[in-house]
């Protein structure tokens, strides 16, 4: 990939609402250079989606979110792929990693409630005949998503002495 697409990469990413005229003009190239290669990274997949971060601890629509680390036997000749397409179809799955270490898969899930995800490991993740164990780890504020922090630190309000 030329510079030129990491740039704008780089730049959609930090905010998604940025307009092919402002990215030539922070870029210095023309315009038309800048919606060609958005063009051709949408059609090439590289951009998928324009997507927002949202806080939801702001907003009184109160959702559970889970990280389950899942232990799993790959199937031969597809190896982790189809258990994992078979777990991310699921609407509660938000995503799904393969991971090196003591477990495969990193399944982030979100619910209405705790027993909402607890009912989705135990009666839709756990069953799966490939799943081995499943060790779920819920979510209880976030504090950093996608390089934007989503509350300022409180400053050193404390006076100073010196000696």
């Amino acid at each position: 990939m030329d510079g030129l697409k990491l740039k704008i990469l780089e730049l959609l990413k930090e905010d998604a609402r940025r307009s092919a005229e402002l990215i030539s003009t922070m870029l210095g190239v023309p315009e038309a250079d800048v919606k060609q290669a958005i063009t051709e990274m949408e059609d090439d997949h590289v951009i998928v989606k324009y997507a927002t971060v949202v806080n939801w601890s702001k907003v009184d629509d109160e959702k559970v979110t889970a990280l389950i680390e899942v232990q799993i036997t790959p199937e031969r000749g597809r190896g982790f792929d189809s258990i994992a397409e078979r777990i991310y179809l699921y609407p509660e799955v938000k995503s799904v990693y393969l991971m090196s270490g003591a477990y495969d898969l990193l399944v982030e899930v979100e619910g209405k409630t705790l027993k909402e995800v607890a009912s989705f490991v135990s009666n839709k993740l756990s069953p799966i005949d490939s799943v081995l164990s499943t060790k779920t780890f819920f979510i209880l504020k976030k504090y950093k998503q996608d390089g934007i922090i989503f509350e300022e630190a409180e400053g050193d309000n404390r006076l100073v002495i010196s000696p």
